[in-house]
């Protein structure tokens, strides 16, 4: 019996001789044997039938014979390396430069994207990463040359050179993922992409041990009040020229040779001795409020237990006018002057977005070689300044010097200061866009949680200083590093976290943490409070400005005090009065007590008068502030430190503001606040 196969074969022939010999005349049959006689020679025998007959070919022109491997089946050339196709000529430097150009306009102007600014600005970025990494050094004039096409700014050379931001965004672009979360992150930050969200977050093994449950009984008050100085954001400006133009067309004011395109040609606003709504602070300015602080604040004989500084002594010069010389001016001349009128007790300074040279930038250690290190110099010298002054320890310099200029230190009243470079989380400083799903990509978050662990296990109470806030509206910190902050603060609050310092805004502020990352708000569930330091500075439209703080603090160490707040004094002078100061020398500016806080927002909140103003407190300030929103209109005023330039408070801003309050990280701001009230300018 046939096998299936050969049955079903036998059958297909037979069905075609059939009908081959029924088919009329003038059709032609072909032999089923090959015809050999075609060609002279073959490589294999043409009579068989289980394979094709492989002739032997002869090129007539080259007279060369084709090879039996060109057509053998089993074993014939998959890849032809004899003739390959040539690729391009390697471009010029300038060539890649003129086509990355002329790829990022084709890319805005392409009708396929329609309105999708975040595509055209993550597509735009992916082929300047590709410039940058086959050709660096055109990185900064491809930057120049967006700039000057878009018509971004009239100043491109001076933003956006290999002398200014040009290298810096070369820098980013190298490393950063241009497509994806660090792309859209980048693009957000002009505007282009929306936000994105906070990645998820795995503390998993972050933490040496779980938070204590129930916690240590609280540490009763001391009962005795001691008072702390605080000062930021003094912006101090040696190029601040008297009498020239305050109101100016083109940042920054009150320089020589600025001008108001309105009137050209004469001035609008003369530069005030002691300073203007619209420029920084003249060292006039910086010596009247030095010599305020003391007889002001009833601490000439005695002088303050220790002193905060939460960064900013720079002035708001361009990128181009900054230099690593004019940065270490700017330090030793504020340092010397801050040792001279608040001393002898130590100040315990944190660095500024704008004390460093590129303003607002620092890079993750971790890039490597010369960029790892190229900051190297300020950590170096700023530390030093700290130690020179006597206000940080050695070994705390020797940290601070490796270590982003962060450094803790323990007091001898048992009060640990931690001190953080929160510009490593600032969205400004464009090196934060690197890896930015990340949490810590510049370990400096988990420097904080061992210091924190070990206060924990020493029963220590704990203050943290930075410049950038944490949250308040979002737009100023990345929201991965704040949001892996904000899950710290929740697990050493309220037992260690005493207090958390910052500045940055100029305005007086203020955020409140909440357990579980503020799922429930509310008095109960209020941890920890962070103060936004108003400014030494009246850019823009606000009043010039310090702060004591009166603490639960023991003068004498067999006491263990809280390190609460119990009240805050803030200080303040009338910029609008300082022309009239002009053209005499006897009598400068004055500074007077703006306000009391406990007075200001406390009056329907029942609370000891020894009671902390703590989260809680705080909290309840804002259900008040929701109850009676003339509360809000008063904070306002003082966020501006009661300028007349301020701007007001009224309908959606007042929940806006007191939704900012409640928001200690950037991504909950995001998440449940309106944009857009965040300031009084």
């Amino acid at each position: 019996m046939f096998p299936f196969s050969r049955l079903f074969g036998v059958t297909l022939l037979t069905s075609y001789l059939v009908r081959a010999s029924s088919i009329n005349s003038t059709t032609y049959t072909a032999p089923g044997a090959f015809p050999t006689s075609i060609y002279g020679t073959y490589w294999n025998d043409p009579t068989a039938t289980s394979a094709q007959p492989q002739p032997v070919i002869t090129d007539p022109v080259t007279n060369e014979i084709f090879p039996y491997e060109l057509t053998d089946p089993v074993n014939f050339p998959q890849n032809d390396t004899v003739d390959p196709h040539p690729l391009p000529m390697q471009a010029t430097p300038s060539q890649l430069l003129e086509t990355a150009l002329g790829q990022i306009i084709a890319i805005a102007s392409n009708p396929v994207f329609g309105d999708d600014t975040c595509t055209k600005c993550q597509a735009s970025l992916a082929v300047a990463k590709m410039l940058v990494l086959g050709a660096p050094e055109q990185g900064p004039l491809l930057a120049q040359a967006v700039c000057e096409y878009f018509d971004y700014s009239t100043t491109c050379y001076n933003e956006y050179s290999e002398l200014a931001l040009g290298s810096t965004f070369s820098q980013v672009l190298a490393f950063a993922n241009a497509g994806g979360y660090d792309g859209q992150n980048l693009c957000s930050h002009i505007g282009l992409c929306t936000v994105p969200p906070a990645v998820p977050l795995n503390t998993t093994g972050w933490f040496a041990t779980p938070k204590p449950n129930p916690l240590p009984p609280p540490i009763q008050p001391s009962g005795e009040r001691l008072k702390v100085f605080h000062i930021s954001d003094i912006h101090l400006d040696p190029r601040y020229a008297i009498g020239s133009e305050a109101n100016c067309s083109a940042y920054m004011c009150c320089r020589e040779n600025v001008f108001n395109a309105a009137s050209p040609d004469q001035l609008v606003l003369p530069a005030a001795r002691y300073g203007s709504y619209w420029c920084d602070t003249p060292l006039d300015l910086m010596a009247a409020a030095m010599q305020a602080i003391g007889p002001i604040t009833g601490t000439e004989g005695s002088g303050f237990n220790f002193s905060l500084f939460t960064g900013d002594l720079t002035a708001h010069d361009p990128d181009n006018q900054y230099s690593r010389a004019f940065v270490e001016y700017e330090e030793v001349v504020f340092y010397d002057l801050l040792k001279r009128y608040v001393g002898p007790a130590p100040v315990y300074a944190t660095i500024g977005n704008h004390d460093t040279y590129m303003q607002f930038q620092m890079i993750p250690y971790t890039m490597g070689g010369a960029l790892g290190a190229q900051f190297n110099w300020l950590y170096e010298h700023i530390s030093s300044m700290w130690e020179y002054e006597g206000w940080v320890p050695e070994a705390a310099v020797a940290y601070a010097s490796t270590h982003y200029a962060a450094y803790a230190v323990t007091r001898p009243d048992g009060l640990k200061i931690i001190s953080l470079d929160t510009n490593l989380w600032y969205t400004d400083n464009y090196y934060s866009y690197i890896n930015s799903t990340e949490p810590d990509p510049f370990g400096i978050l988990r420097f904080l949680t061992d210091e924190l662990q070990a206060s924990e296990d020493a029963g220590e109470r704990v203050w943290i200083i930075g410049h950038v806030l944490s949250g308040w509206d979002g737009t100023a910190a990345q929201v991965n590093p704040t949001n892996l902050f904000y899950q710290i603060v929740d697990r050493f609050s309220p037992h260690v976290i005493a207090n958390i310092f910052y500045g940055h805004t100029h305005e007086d502020e203020l955020s409140i943490f909440y357990a579980n990352n503020g799922t429930v708000m509310s008095a109960e569930t209020a941890l920890a409070a962070s103060w936004i330091m108003p400014s030494l500075t009246p850019l823009t439209n606000l009043n010039s400005g310090f702060r004591v703080y009166e603490i639960d603090s023991a003068a004498s160490f067999l006491l263990s005090p809280t390190f609460d707040v119990l009240d805050v004094f803030t200080y303040v002078s009338n910029v609008n009065e300082f022309p009239s100061l002009d053209g005499q020398t006897e009598v400068g500016p004055a500074y007077y007590l703006e306000y009391s806080t406990r007075d200001a927002y406390g009056g329907n909140i029942t609370w000891g008068v020894d009671d902390p103003l703590n989260a809680t407190w705080w909290h309840l300030v804002t259900e008040q502030m929701e109850l009676d929103p003339t509360l809000v209109q008063t904070f306002n005023t003082y966020q501006s430190k009661s300028s007349v330039a301020g701007l007001n408070c009224t309908g959606e801003c007042i929940p806006a503001k007191i939704c900012y309050m409640r928001s200690g990280s950037s991504s909950l701001a995001y998440q449940n606040c309106i944009a857009g009230y965040s300031s009084t300018q």
